[in-house]
C-alpha cells in the first residue's frame, strides 16, 4: 500500500470509499455516525484543495481515504472527563473510509501518520467498536469527550512519542 496526496480526479474514488464506510458503520451497529450526509462531496473537495486528503493506493488502485491535518482543531479546545496527554502541537486524522477491498487499511494509515508527526490525536463515536479496536491495537489511550460541530459527543484519543 502506498500513500499520495488526492487529487479531485480522485472525488467518484473518494466518494466511493465513503459510502462503503457508512454502510459498514451501519452494519456493525453504528447508527448515528456520518448521517445526513456527512462527510458531503463539498467537503471533501474543500479538503483535496487544502492538501488535508489522502488516499491509500494499493496496486495503483484507490482503497481508501483519510484528511490529515497538522495544526490545532477547534473542536479539541475542550476536553471533558480526562485531559490530552500534552499540549504540544499536534496532527489530527479526519475521515478514514475504506472502500473494503484492502485489509489493513486503519492500521497503515495510522503509522503513516505517525511517523509524519508523532503525537496524533483522532476522535470517533463511542459505538464505532471497529475503530476503537484500532486504535487500542496501535496505543492510542482514550483521553476524554470531546464535541463535534454539530454538539455530539465523540471518544477523544492521543497517541504522542
Amino acid at each position: 500500500m502506498e500513500i499520495r496526496k488526492s487529487t479531485i480526479r480522485d472525488i467518484d474514488e473518494i466518494m466511493n470509499c465513503i459510502s462503503s464506510a457508512r454502510k459498514l458503520m451501519r452494519e456493525s451497529g453504528n447508527t448515528v455516525q456520518w448521517t445526513n450526509g456527512y462527510p458531503s462531496k463539498e467537503l471533501i473537495v474543500q479538503s483535496i484543495n487544502s492538501g488535508y486528503n489522502y488516499v491509500i493506493t494499493e496496486d495503483e488502485q484507490i482503497a481508501a481515504t483519510f484528511d490529515f491535518i497538522i495544526d490545532a482543531d477547534p473542536n479539541y479546545s475542550y476536553i471533558e472527563n480526562g485531559n490530552w496527554l500534552n499540549d504540544e502541537k499536534y496532527g489530527v486524522i479526519h475521515r478514514l473510509a475504506s472502500n473494503g477491498k484492502a485489509k489493513g487499511v486503519a492500521q497503515f494509515c495510522f503509522e503513516w501518520c505517525f511517523s509524519q508527526f508523532p503525537n496524533i490525536r483522532i476522535d470517533t463515536h463511542e459505538t464505532n467498536l471497529p475503530m476503537r479496536k484500532v486504535l487500542e491495537k496501535l496505543g492510542y489511550q482514550e483521553c476524554g469527550i470531546i464535541y463535534v460541530s454539530d454538539g455530539t459527543p465523540r471518544l477523544a484519543f492521543q497517541k504522542s512519542n
